[in-house]
């Protein structure tokens, strides 16, 4: 009569754990897979939007009639702390009709927001006016700070037309600062450093503008 052998539990555990290993080592693939596919998928359309939201901001400061190049195409990407980008690049977008230029939109960091950095758009007519200042990211407390949004107020409109004239200089500042910029009911510390980034990039372009519009180095 054969006798049967058991394996060991030696045996029996170290095979139980070889198929949980797999197990988990297909799901990882498996998830994996599913990541990078889902990416792949969706990183066109992402990018898509985000060009779309770029272009429609870049059009709520200076509308389509005010220039005829394409804004999105005539780049330049410059380095300097004044702008308060957290790497000092900063792209600024030019403006052009036959030609000439008419304006350039500035990436504008405020990096003493209450919450962390604002991140902007302010564009600038070549006589030094403002065309206009967009947020484009903020993490400022919903409901107080959140005012520098369009789309929650109005505030953020009072730029148009100031420059680095009007107001004085020293009125550069929100109200109760002694300033001619309002702040918000319960927040000042982040319209005041709206305001500050807007006047430093006032400043930058005042002293930048020619090398702004300079031929870029394949033009010339």
């Amino acid at each position: 009569m054969a006798m049967s052998v058991e394996p060991s539990p030696d045996t029996s555990a170290t095979r139980s754990a070889a198929r949980g290993a797999l197990m988990l080592g297909l799901f990882a693939a498996l998830g994996a897979t599913l990541v990078g596919t889902t990416y792949q998928l969706t990183r066109e359309r992402i990018a898509d939007n985000q060009a779309r939201r770029l272009q429609q901001t870049l059009h709520e400061i200076l509308p389509p009639g005010a220039h005829d190049n394409p804004l999105h195409e005539d780049i330049v990407s410059v380095s300097d702390a004044a702008l308060g980008s957290a790497d000092g690049q900063s792209l600024i977008y030019r403006a052009r009709k036959n030609g000439s230029p008419v304006a350039a939109i500035l990436e504008v960091t405020a990096p003493d927001g209450y919450s962390g950095a604002i991140r902007m758009l302010v564009g600038i007519y070549t006589s030094g006016e403002l065309a206009g200042v967009r947020v484009l990211e903020h993490r400022e407390t919903p409901g107080l700070g959140d005012g520098i949004e369009r789309a929650r107020s109005d505030w953020i409109e009072g730029f148009s037309g100031k420059s680095l004239d009007n107001p004085t200089p020293d009125a550069w500042a929100v109200k109760r600062d002694g300033g001619a910029f309002d702040q918000f009911t319960g927040a000042t510390i982040t319209p005041r450093a709206v305001v500050t980034a807007v006047r430093n990039a006032l400043i930058y372009f005042r002293g930048h503008q020619a090398e702004i519009f300079a031929p870029r180095a394949s033009q010339s």
